[in-house]
């Protein structure tokens, strides 16, 4: 693919790659091709979305030891510290290397963050597993860490916040009638990542066959 050509111009353009930070074109300087390209209305380039030739850029030692304490404040996936390599603006020949000695040095562990961000998903927010599940994906998690992570869940307890959960939700939702307070509550708790015939289970046990336990 050509270069595009840009007249001389006040106004910037901004160009990202997939997955590469931004790059910046300035007056009708093209920096790099097989991008998209769009307008932004700011007359200068912040330095912060250029790329390595354009800004000084980290010496490999010196982006190692900025991830070591980007890890140290807490768990991080994989695919986290590549895109803030990525954000640093570090070459991607380094990538590979400073990746290697992160997992080396304990600083990195994909089954340790899985675990981690699943208990705190559930303990914290109480995600059911169906939206852990889909987190830990689209952080690119591998299945062998996610199935360790999810045995990390104990299952007396979440059945045990899923009915504590269900019937709260229906106790809210007074003003509307019956058969409505049921598809309300269940659409909250599958919203909420639990699975969606346990929650037809807890429904059906303690809402339609124990109305006496949910507050009418």
């Amino acid at each position: 693919m050509g270069l595009p050509s840009f007249p001389p111009t006040k106004r910037n353009v901004v160009v990202r790659l997939s997955r590469l930070p931004l790059y910046g074109i300035f007056r009708g300087e093209v920096i790099i091709s097989e991008a998209v390209v769009s307008k932004a209305t700011s007359t200068k380039v912040d330095d912060s979305y250029l790329c390595p030739m354009y800004k000084k850029s980290l010496t490999k030692e010196q982006a190692l030891q900025k991830l070591k304490h980007y890890c140290a404040y807490q768990e991080r996936a994989h695919s986290e510290v590549k895109e803030k390599l990525y954000d640093l603006g570090v070459w991607k020949k380094d990538h590979d290397e400073i990746i290697s000695t992160l997992i080396e040095e304990n600083y990195l562990n994909e089954e340790r963050f899985a675990i981690a961000f699943a208990g705190g998903k559930w303990r914290v927010k109480h995600w059911g597993r169906v939206k852990i599940k889909y987190e830990l994906k689209q952080k690119q998690v591998s299945e062998y860490c996610i199935k360790k992570a999810m045995k990390q869940i104990d299952e007396e307890e979440y059945m045990a916040v899923l009915e504590k959960m269900a019937l709260e939700r229906y106790a809210s939702l007074k003003s509307d009638q019956y058969i409505i307070r049921r598809k309300k509550t269940q659409d909250f708790l599958v919203a909420r990542g639990f699975e969606t015939d346990l929650v037809r289970q807890v429904i059906e046990k303690k809402i339609v066959k124990g109305k006496g336990s949910a507050t009418d």
